[in-house]
């Protein structure tokens, strides 16, 4: 009997074990969740819990280099308390401005942001100057292509009227020329005939 009952104990622990096998094979793995510090906390060196971190949302841990240039210029207190200051919609555009002054004041020490929106507004400038030049120069050949075209028409119409002209006198002279004729003809005809009627009769 005590045989029976250890072989009995010994084959229920296999098909525990195979039904447990089962039921994990079956099932999906799950997906092992890993916190990690936002990119302030860990250069900074402190715990980080992402529901309570002010920095959390807007300096992910995949951007370090984000918080280093802000943190650089501004350093971490004064940014912590920038941000605890204004409304939560308004920090994100927040931390935009400030990582460009940040980046400014990098590249240029004395002037910063300003020094580049100087710089742009010369750009600017210049460009300006170029597209009146542009517009000027654009002008100027229209009205240089009017008038072309207007001494074109105009040569145009000097070469078409002495053609008109000589039609004119070719045949004005032909006609009243004839017709002069023809009553200077039919004149002396009656003339003669007032001449020779005398003799006749």
């Amino acid at each position: 009997m005590e045989s029976k009952s250890t072989t009995s104990d010994t084959c229920s622990v296999p098909l525990s074990h195979n039904s447990s096998t089962s039921s994990n094979s079956n099932s999906p793995p799950q997906a092992v969740v890993v916190l990690s510090p936002c990119a302030a906390c860990k250069i900074l060196r402190r715990r980080c819990s992402a529901d309570k971190c002010v920095l959390a949302p807007y300096f992910p841990p995949t951007d370090p280099a984000k918080f280093t240039i802000a943190h650089r210029v501004f350093g971490a207190s004064n940014i912590i308390k920038f941000l605890q200051e204004l409304p939560e919609a308004r920090r994100a555009d927040a931390v935009t401005s400030m990582v460009y002054e940040a980046s400014a004041r990098i590249r240029d020490p004395v002037y910063g942001c300003a020094g580049a929106i100087c710089q742009l507004q010369k750009q600017v400038n210049e460009l300006q100057a170029q597209l009146a030049k542009s517009q000027a120069e654009v002008v100027n050949m229209q009205l240089q292509q009017a008038n072309l075209v207007a001494l074109f028409c105009m040569s145009q119409s000097e070469q078409e009227s002495p053609q008109q002209s000589m039609d004119e006198f070719i045949q004005s002279p032909m006609q009243s020329g004839g017709y002069g004729i023809g009553l200077n003809f039919l004149e002396e005809n009656n003339s003669l005939n007032s001449l020779w009627e005398p003799l006749w009769t």
